[in-house]
């Protein structure tokens, strides 16, 4: 008999014999599971399937519903995608460029020549095809290591001139690929075994391009529609073309500025182009005089504060008078809050807002009269009134700052006509590569590590910790309601991830490899790792990024 190894999975210690693969456990182990196994953990650490086992280990299975897994699924199902759009264009010069996600669909525009290419309907009935024969046929897929330099050469091969791009800023010397059925890629994280595990996307015609979409974690068997949200796509397709306009839509394409020293007029660049957009919004509300309330609402770590002061500045520059109010002055007293059932308390749910004291506030505002304005002591958990008195006249504006600001239930009895909204996120243009986005929720948790740890003292361990509940929220208060504004701010700046590279790194580098987020601190990294880091001095002290990063020149 062959050498045996000790086994603990889900809690039950087993023999088995040594060299057994994760993949051969996890059909045993399926039964257990309420979706299907892709991933596994060797002693905490993400691992993939086809892996064997040589010693004692301690083994969580990781399903679909797990966040690591359904990323893994949708990377498995894109590199599936690259595959049949080869097969089905037989031309190595024809490329899909993935852009961004909506809802749970990537969407995709194929180019040539760096030219857009016309998708129709026998376009995307051929790709469907070809990934569902590529599940039928359930294709292992093999994965083995390439030097640098080879794999430079096979993608210029492919036409992929911005995967080659990167891969000259690369410290290593080699890197891993995956081939499927002749079919050479490299993949930003783990895939699965085969292709027969990814048994559920949707391909359709989309704008000027394609979706591809997928199950959602809570929906791991079926597809939901996407909703279609034309003020957001409209957003990111201006991003888009800014950032190609200048030749800068990719990390690759970003380093070659950074080592060329060539970033500071993308940079002044870059603030001019956001302070026009500032300036035509405020233009916009300058020139409606019945609006009286700025509401702005926008994700977590979206440079709300910032934006508030720079909307405030251009509106004086117009001659009116902004009044800046946070909607956290608002929170009902904590001792009057209704706690979860765990005993926690929930500070973004709408009830936790005192709506009737907001509502009285906003309306003896609008009558003119004088309002004594309270400050909510997060100390105390109670609202204070400090004598700060407010009265606006015809010239006065209240730029209102919060979560709830897209929501008409905060601010039911004002006047529709009296209300301006805005909807701020960091809705990134820049890509890794051609096939690769940078999905705007990395960019927000990036920027709340950076600033966490400098407003808060919070490590980035507890930031992590915190993320999940935080996007949940946004799922629920924000996100919903975000068509409902009236304009959209794109928040992104290009050189952002450079920037914050030497602030973030040692922040992840001190997370315990024994944490349960460590390996959501890896694959943060390893997204750091492609971008060259960039100082920041020559940042404007009104900046958003300064809001992270310290050095604003407001209170942030």
């Amino acid at each position: 008999m062959g050498e045996k190894v000790l086994l603990k999975i889900d809690g039950k210690e087993k023999e088995y014999e040594s060299g057994v693969t994760y993949l051969e456990l996890s059909k045993e182990y399926s039964k257990d599971y309420d979706a299907p196994i892709i991933l596994a953990k060797a002693d905490g650490n993400l691992t993939e399937l086809y892996k064997s086992i040589d010693k004692n280990t301690t083994i969580e299975f990781v399903t679909i519903k797990d966040k690591a897994g359904m990323m893994t699924y949708r990377r498995t199902a894109m590199l599936m995608l690259h595959k049949a759009i080869v097969d089905v264009v037989q031309n190595h010069e024809d490329n899909i460029h993935v852009l961004y996600s909506m809802d749970q669909a990537y969407y995709c525009e194929l180019f040539r020549d760096n030219a857009k290419v016309d998708i129709d309907d026998e376009f995307v009935d051929a790709v469907n095809k070809c990934m569902n024969d590529y599940v039928e046929r359930d294709i292992v897929f093999n994965k083995y290591t390439m030097s640098v330099d080879e794999a430079i050469e096979s993608f210029n091969t492919f036409g992929l001139s911005d995967k080659a791009r990167l891969l000259k800023y690369r410290g290593d010397s080699r890197i891993n690929m995956y081939e499927l059925d002749g079919f050479i890629d490299y993949s930003f994280g783990y895939i699965a075994p085969s292709t027969g595990m990814i048994k559920n996307y949707e391909i359709s015609r989309f704008g000027d391009g394609f979706l591809i979409n997928f199950p959602s974690n809570s929906s791991v068997h079926s597809i939901e529609e996407p909703q279609l949200r034309p003020k957001l796509f409209d957003q990111l397709h201006l991003a888009s073309r800014w950032v190609h306009s200048l030749d800068i839509a990719t990390l690759g394409a970003l380093n070659d500025r950074i080592a060329s020293g060539d970033m500071t007029y993308i940079i002044l660049a870059q603030e001019a182009e956001m302070e026009k957009r500032i300036g035509d919004i405020a233009q916009k509300i300058a020139e409606d005089k019945d609006k009286k309330f700025v509401m702005i609402a926008g994700p977590s770590s979206s440079g709300k504060t910032t934006f508030s002061h720079r909307l405030s500045i251009q509106l004086m520059a117009m001659g009116l008078k902004p009044h800046p109010i946070g909607l956290d002055d608002f929170f009902v007293n904590r001792a009057d809050m209704i706690p979860l059932p765990d005993g926690s308390l929930d500070f973004e749910a709408l009830d936790a807002m005192d709506i009737e004291g907001f509502n009285d506030a906003m309306n003896a505002l609008l009558r003119g009269e004088v309002v004594d304005m309270p400050t909510y002591n997060f100390i105390t958990g109670r609202r204070e009134y400090n004598g700060n008195k407010l009265q606006i006249g015809e010239e006065d504006i209240l730029v209102i700052e919060g979560i709830h600001g897209l929501n008409d239930k905060l601010s039911y009895s004002l006047p529709a006509e009296s209300k301006f909204k805005i909807y701020i996120s960091a809705l990134t243009p820049l890509k890794i590569d051609e096939h690769n986005f940078i999905s705007t929720r990395d960019s927000r948790l990036l920027r709340r590590i950076v600033r966490d740890n400098r407003t808060r003292g919070h490590n980035a361990l507890a930031s992590l910790e915190r993320w999940d509940s935080v996007t949940s929220g946004e799922d629920k208060h924000i996100f919903p309601f975000q068509e409902n504004a009236d304009v959209m701010f794109n928040s992104a700046l290009v050189y952002e991830l450079p920037v914050l590279k030497p602030y973030i790194e040692p922040l992840l580098y001190a997370i315990p490899k024994d944490s349960k987020e460590y390996p959501e601190a890896k694959r943060l990294l390893k997204l750091l790792s492609y971008c060259l880091p960039y100082p920041s001095e020559e940042i404007a002290k009104n900046s958003i990024v300064r809001e992270f990063t310290g050095g604003s020149c407001f209170k942030v």
